[in-house]
């Protein structure tokens, strides 16, 4: 599909909370594991549109600290998901100057998850035309009380006083601490809500929630988003 839609407002950085992988496969009368596959198969295409838009940074909420609870199977299904998938791209993305980066605790992720994951980080660590960001196990309340333990640790051993405890410094012990603020966050599903994702990250970011199950999410879905945040006013709390 030939589409010449350019931005014209500033988008450095968008994030996307893929909702409704299993929803999508309950519609389709599939097993909600294939829903995750399909979501997984948008990821790529979707850093491509994104790359093509001269869009910098895409972040994607891609397992969160509470999708951990759910049944065993479908996580492990996810986990094999996760390997696939940066087996099958992290060619193309040494190849298309492609940086992953990862938010979260993939400690708990099986050993071969977290080699697959660290693997793809290490080889792209030097990449910079483009950063994909994705989050796993990760949760932002925990995020800001990771930031907040490290930062008393500092107070405690007289590095730091009260007055330096200010929003630049909590955004220097987040994990997102190399990424600027966030653009524009899409949730697809239509869920209007965060879910615990990025909160300080998204303070003054544009939202949109379409009702498009992200795997039918595909570049023609993220123009008409984009075109709805090009008539977006930001004001960042001025008039």
């Amino acid at each position: 599909m030939k589409n010449k839609f350019k931005l014209t407002k500033k988008l450095d950085h968008i994030a996307f909370i893929m909702d409704g992988n299993g929803r999508w496969a309950n519609t389709n009368n599939l097993p909600r594991h294939i829903g995750h596959y399909e979501g997984i198969k948008r990821i790529y295409e979707m850093i491509k549109a994104c790359k093509s838009l001269n869009i910098k940074i895409m972040s994607i909420y891609a397992l969160s600290k509470e999708n951990m609870s759910r049944p065993k199977e479908e996580v492990n299904h996810l986990f094999n998901y996760l390997d696939d998938f940066f087996v099958k791209h992290i060619n193309k993305f040494i190849e298309e100057n492609i940086k992953v980066s990862v938010m979260g605790d993939i400690s708990v992720f099986p050993s071969k998850t977290i080699n697959t994951i660290n693997k793809a980080i290490e080889l792209t660590k030097n990449n910079n035309s483009f950063i994909f960001n994705i989050c796993l196990n990760y949760g932002s309340t925990h995020e800001l009380a990771k930031a907040c333990k490290e930062i008393a640790v500092l107070y405690k051993d007289n590095e730091i006083t009260l007055n330096d405890i200010t929003p630049s410094l909590i955004n220097d012990h987040l994990y997102s601490n190399q990424l600027p603020p966030i653009d524009l966050m899409i949730r697809t599903s239509g869920e209007c809500r965060l879910s615990n994702f990025m909160l300080f990250q998204l303070s003054y970011s544009e939202l949109i929630f379409t009702k498009t199950y992200w795997p039918d999410f595909k570049k023609e879905n993220l123009i008409e988003c984009l075109k709805e945040y090009e008539t977006r006013h930001r004001r960042f709390g001025n008039i």
